[in-house]
């Protein structure tokens, strides 16, 4: 803080998805009296039903004209993981406009130097969050691994990967006797295998977002149930209006309420235009199948997680509206994939469709919004909500003391569009 100046006593967040609990315990372990503000009791959204791969590695935005080169092939109907429904083609079609003006070589290198300094703190980060609240067994940092299943997918994968920066994770090829594990389960050799080191991997994505709620209420923090109706500023201070008709106020605002944050920060003039990239998983008893790192079955854009509550298979990239009705197809496309790899998945599965937040440029909306001298934004993480919630949350805190962050925030400007 400043000289002078007076330390924040109270804080709202908004939004009880991994990024906005991780911020919440954050500040009130600091000592700040913080409400979390969210319409549901049972947490369901992709905090959820995400992989729970830590994904260090993944520190080059996809917003880039090599990702764009890659959609045609990578389409649902041609038999990929991208789906851009002709029913949202009103909400899919802008955002492709500004994505293509995030991707030139210029921005790309921009956001990818911002994107790692952010990427680098995360393994660091939740092995305080998880100590703090008691749930470090909840943590691996054993890695993942990347098969393929014909050779020429195999010679693609390993020659991508050897060009790719991956940040602080590495890669090497696996033993045999991981190979011969893998083979075990799907029911033959596959064509080629990397092991992913120094990534990792939540052991139960629900579990740790209870744990984590556990952790902020025996602190003291407080739940409110309620939806969020808009944000209002009043002499340079955000204040919380809900749809009951009440409004909350505290020295800091965090909203971090992921693909609703857009319309929020829109209630306040702020043009942000966030879009729901809805993926899909199915889930079942794990089993026979092992406790391991997960696995990517790249060809099949595909990854296989075994979690205390069972093994989940995920998948799609479906830009469209948070609302709308899922794709049953992509289900099935799922049911498939497993049959083919013998995925335990024999009884009916658990299924479930859920929206990533994500912003064009492929970078959260991080830090002190220029709209309210209250107001601090943590949204738009994309495929990273996971992996980024530990360092989002202590970059909040930090934010909301006056602390300058251990990273540049300009290129995660929540006014930047």
């Amino acid at each position: 803080m400043n000289q002078g100046e007076k330390a924040p006593a109270d804080a709202i967040v908004v939004g009880g998805g991994i990024v906005g609990l991780a911020c919440a315990f954050e500040l009130q372990s600091r000592g700040l009296a913080t409400v979390l503000v969210d319409p549901d009791r049972v947490r369901r959204g992709a905090s959820w039903g995400n992989a729970g791969h830590l994904a260090v590695e993944q520190v080059e935005p996809l917003a880039s004209f090599a990702t764009l080169a890659s959609v045609p092939r990578r389409l649902f109907w041609r038999g990929g993981a991208v789906a851009l429904p002709p029913r949202d083609i009103g909400t899919w079609l802008p955002f492709a406009w500004r994505l293509f003006g995030a991707s030139g070589a210029h921005r790309f290198t921009a956001g990818k130097t911002a994107l790692k300094s952010l990427v680098d703190l995360a393994l660091p980060a939740w092995r305080r969050l998880s100590a703090n609240a008691g749930a470090a067994p909840a943590i691996v940092e054993d890695g993942h691994y990347v098969v393929w299943e014909t050779p020429g997918g195999a010679r693609a994968g390993r020659d991508f990967w050897r060009n790719a920066d991956t940040g602080t994770a590495s890669t090497r090829d696996a033993t045999r006797a991981e190979i011969g594990a893998i083979a075990a389960l799907i029911g033959r050799e596959p064509a080629g295998v990397l092991r992913f080191v120094g990534t990792g991997r939540v052991r139960d994505p629900g579990a740790l977002n209870d744990r984590i709620a556990a952790a902020f209420s025996a602190a003291g923090g407080r739940e409110q149930l309620a939806q969020v109706r808009r944000l209002r500023v009043s002499k340079g201070r955000a204040s919380v209006d809900l749809e009951d008709g009440d409004r909350l106020d505290a020295d800091v605002v965090v909203i971090a309420a992921g693909v609703g944050s857009g319309g929020l920060m829109h209630s306040l003039g702020v043009r942000t235009p966030i879009i729901a990239e809805r993926g899909y998983h199915l889930q079942a008893p794990a089993a026979a199948w092992p406790d391991m790192p997960p696995i990517v079955f790249e060809e099949r854009s595909m990854i296989v997680s075994r979690f205390e509550s069972g093994l989940r298979a995920a998948s799609f990239v479906e830009f469209g509206r948070e609302a709308g009705p899922p794709d049953a197809r992509k289900w099935r496309r799922l049911q498939s994939h497993a049959a083919d790899l013998r995925l335990p998945f024999d009884t009916a599965p658990r299924e479930w469709m859920g929206a990533r937040p994500t912003l064009p440029d492929y970078l959260p909306a991080l830090g002190r919004s220029s709209r309210a001298d209250n107001l601090i934004c943590a949204f738009g993480h994309q495929h990273l909500g996971m992996t980024l919630a530990a360092a989002s949350a202590e970059i909040v805190a930090a934010t909301a003391f006056g602390i300058v962050p251990p990273l540049d925030l300009r290129p995660f400007s929540p006014d930047r569009f």
